[in-house]
């Protein structure tokens, strides 16, 4: 089991939905070399487990590259925006979470309401939900993204 996913009731990782162009754009980018050190393991594991649809077919709640995703810490109630994006347009920034972060690897087709355990420093983790998507390019149109 993927361990980055809280459990889905059915002891299960919880479900993901992938577009077939954003499966074809992140199985390009794992053919490249990538930056020494980028352990791409958990995209695979999620892009081998997914359910790939073509773009028109992409629930309006679920998570794709380039969505705008509104979540929430459990345990403190923060809540935070941030955009899932390529590595080439990940800044740093809270803001922008890179595809191949373990939590951006974990985020990816997951749909509002859905549990994740969000890495963090000195081996602990956050309990995180997702609430809601400002922003989904299937949702918009916005397929050559």
């Amino acid at each position: 089991m993927n361990d980055r996913h809280l459990p889905h009731p059915s002891g299960l990782p919880p479900p993901l939905v992938i577009s077939r162009l954003d499966c074809e754009r992140l199985e390009a980018l794992l053919e490249h070399a990538l930056p020494a050190g980028v352990d791409a393991s958990g995209l695979r594991r999620e892009l081998d487990r997914a359910e790939v649809v073509e773009p028109a077919q992409v629930p309006a709640d679920a998570i794709t590259m380039n969505s705008v995703i509104r979540f929430v810490d459990e345990a403190s109630g923060e809540e935070r925006e941030a955009a899932l994006v390529y590595p080439r347009d990940a800044d740093g920034s809270a803001e922008r979470i890179s595809i191949l972060a373990p939590v951006g690897s974990a985020l990816l087709g997951l749909r509002v309401g859905a549990h994740i355990a969000w890495p963090l420093p000195g081996g602990r983790s956050a309990r995180l939900r997702v609430l809601g998507l400002r922003y989904q390019p299937e949702a918009a149109g916005d397929l050559h993204r």
